[in-house]
């Protein structure tokens, strides 16, 4: 665990606060103290400096008792639950009670001790310090709905990503043992055919199942991996359909050490597979083309499908789920799309890595 999100037990409470929130509010009072240190300096001159210690002191003390007041009694209290009239009505007499002290002292001061000035009136004091108290404690509820809302957005991510984690669980569980199925009849078959292809499809199929039971678990895998997972279900592919079936995989030839969140890929290929190729009777073709420049990455894809084939509009669970996950992973720096023209699919994907 990050030594930032140590739990701290907060005094005179049953809560705690994480380390991180409390250098924040650590930060938010020193910044407001040395405000305070420079709005009264003048004070070391015209009175002494026991009068601007107590001055400032004393107003930071009392800041700090009525704004954690609110943060931790009187909000989760009354405000949350609703109590709108006895939340107001306890905001209202913590502030009278800051403005009387506030206001007497700085009567005394200015009107006594400093000599006449203007602010040594009382309701000039009261004004001021009633203003004054209103926006450092907006300044500081400011900064927990702040610090709550950030905190509820990383919860909020974090449930999306386990959420979409199981949705990528529960797609390979659901589509490995159908490929799994046809591939090991294809190779039932090319071994009773005594075919020299067979060593090949075994190899490819070993090197895809290394790839998901090991690196497909990472946050992040090398391009060059991800490419290479993708020919060999590509070639595996192949030996379902004839002779007479274009199917062309077109790769970069420079990758850099580009990396990519794994499996990002599969899911275009086995649409074109799925809904292209696999309803075709004849004739038909797929093409695959892998782009790198620098850092941006373009896949397109186009297959036949057949005329009468008709698409579900809303897409499959497959798509869907790439689309979530390049939100996630990739916000602001991906582009996706899908057109589905009278004999051809195509399929663009650009990602800035």
């Amino acid at each position: 665990m990050d030594v930032l999100d140590k739990q701290l037990k907060l005094p005179f409470s049953k809560r705690s606060i994480t380390l991180k929130h409390a250098l924040m509010h650590g930060a938010y009072w020193v910044l407001i103290t040395g405000f305070f240190i420079y709005e009264k300096k003048y004070l070391i001159y015209k009175a002494s400096m026991p009068y601007f210690v107590a001055c400032v002191t004393g107003r930071i003390v009392l800041l700090i008792v009525i704004a954690y007041l609110n943060l931790q009694y009187f909000l989760p209290r009354y405000l949350l639950k609703k109590r709108y009239l006895a939340y107001f009505t306890a905001i209202i007499i913590s502030v009278m009670g800051y403005l009387t002290a506030q206001s007497l002292f700085d009567f005394y001061l200015y009107g006594y001790v400093v000599g006449p000035m203007r602010s040594s009136h009382l309701m000039e004091a009261l004004s001021y310090n009633f203003f004054s108290t209103l926006w450092y404690l907006g300044l500081i509820l400011a900064l927990k709905l702040s610090i709550d809302w950030y905190g509820q957005q990383l919860v909020i991510q974090k449930i999306m990503v386990e959420k979409l984690n199981a949705e990528v669980n529960f797609l390979r569980a659901q589509v490995n043992p159908h490929f799994l199925f046809n591939i090991l009849n294809n190779l039932y078959a090319l071994t009773l055919k005594k075919s020299e292809l067979a060593p090949d499809v075994v190899l490819k199929l070993s090197e895809m199942m290394e790839y998901m039971l090991y690196d497909s678990t990472a946050e992040k895998v090398l391009l060059e991996k991800e490419i290479t997972y993708l020919h060999n279900y590509i070639e595996l592919e192949r030996l379902r359909f004839s002779a007479d079936s274009a199917i062309e995989l077109t790769t970069p030839g420079e990758l850099n050490g580009q990396e990519i969140a794994p499996l990002l890929l599969l899911p275009l290929v086995e649409n074109a597979f799925k809904h292209g190729l696999s309803k075709q009777t004849e004739n038909g073709w797929l093409k695959v083309n892998i782009g790198l420049d620098q850092s941006i990455l373009t896949v397109t894809i186009e297959n036949a499908k057949s005329p009468l084939f008709v698409r579900n509009s809303k897409g499959g669970i497959g798509i869907d789920n790439l689309q979530k996950r390049l939100d996630l992973l990739y916000p602001a720096r991906h582009s996706l799309e899908l057109e589905d023209k009278k004999n051809t699919f195509f399929t663009k994907l650009v990602i800035e890595l």
